[in-house]
């Protein structure tokens, strides 16, 4: 295992008002996945093992309002999925099954036999295709802003697609990323420079754009998501599940989570009002908070 240069872990304090306390980030760690080097996180020592799995274009970072309260309970595991954050870019395409089986193979690596995951937009449905493909690893599931459970989606992902325009419209720049940013929450206040900034340093690496672009077409097109596949056999997924969703989401609509909460055997719906398509930064307080109590109610 590599461990990236301490001096390279930045201080940081949480954006949101409603969470004061200042911390160090975790230590970047690196491990090999098959021959992708993945970097990662790794909290709590006691506890059941917990995944966190990030949307498309993220990366571990944006768990930094999440991660600290849920490791004072479980053993928390956060990495940047291939092709995202600082992980490396293997040229294939990004789809929820390669996600699902290098997830997996995360687990093998670190020998985490089995855990619960909680994957946000399409790390909603990556953590949806693990619950199929591997119903025996997994133990609890909580979705926020999942993708993969409806064809809809936001006409300015969609439009990335297309050949020519995507290119132009993935290129990054911060008044771009900002634009994005203030559309995934409901209080755009929340939306800060050191946030722009931060997605702008990661989305300038290199690779970064054009794994983001291959992502958005390996899950959805010009006419909305791809997910059949998920929603022919959401009744099958019996883990324990927990769907959060913003009510104001103007990315996926609150409709594919009510429908999914529905359908699934065991699964439980909590809408959050005055909130976007990133519940667990504009509201990280309540969010951590459900999830803890979701966890501990089995």
């Amino acid at each position: 295992m590599v461990k990236r240069d301490r001096s390279d872990v930045v201080a940081t304090q949480y954006e949101s008002a409603e969470m004061k306390p200042t911390e160090l980030l975790p230590e970047d760690r690196y491990v090999k996945v098959g021959s992708v080097k993945t970097r990662y996180w790794q909290m709590g020592d006691s506890g059941s093992a917990v995944i966190l799995l990030h949307g498309g274009g993220g990366y571990i970072e944006l768990w930094k309002y999440n991660i600290f309260e849920l490791a004072k309970h479980h053993r928390i595991y956060a990495f940047d999925m291939v092709g995202a954050g600082r992980s490396e870019r293997p040229n294939t395409d990004y789809t929820y099954d390669f996600m699902a089986q290098f997830t997996r193979e995360f687990m093998k690596v670190l020998d985490i036999p089995k855990a619960s995951l909680i994957g946000k937009s399409a790390g909603g449905g990556v953590a949806l295709t693990f619950a199929l493909k591997f119903p025996a690893l997994i133990d609890r599931l909580v979705l926020a802003g999942s993708a993969g459970l409806g064809p809809e989606i936001n006409l300015l992902l969609r439009i990335t697609t297309i050949t020519g325009l995507g290119k132009l419209l993935s290129s990054p720049t911060k008044s771009g990323l900002r634009m994005l940013c203030k559309q995934s929450v409901y209080n755009s206040n929340l939306i800060t420079e050191e946030m722009v900034d931060e997605f702008y340093q990661m989305a300038i690496l290199p690779g970064a754009a054009a794994a983001t672009i291959n992502l958005g077409r390996s899950i959805f097109n010009v006419w909305g998501q791809f997910s059949q596949p998920i929603t022919e056999r959401l009744q099958t997924i019996t883990a324990p599940t927990l769907i959060i969703w913003g009510q104001q989401d103007p990315m996926v609509p609150v409709s594919h989570g009510q429908n999914a909460a529905q359908i699934m055997p065991n699964a439980r719906l909590e809408i959050f009002e005055e909130c976007g398509h990133w519940s667990s930064i504009e509201h990280p307080q309540k969010f951590n908070q459900v999830i803890l109590g979701f966890l501990s109610s089995f």
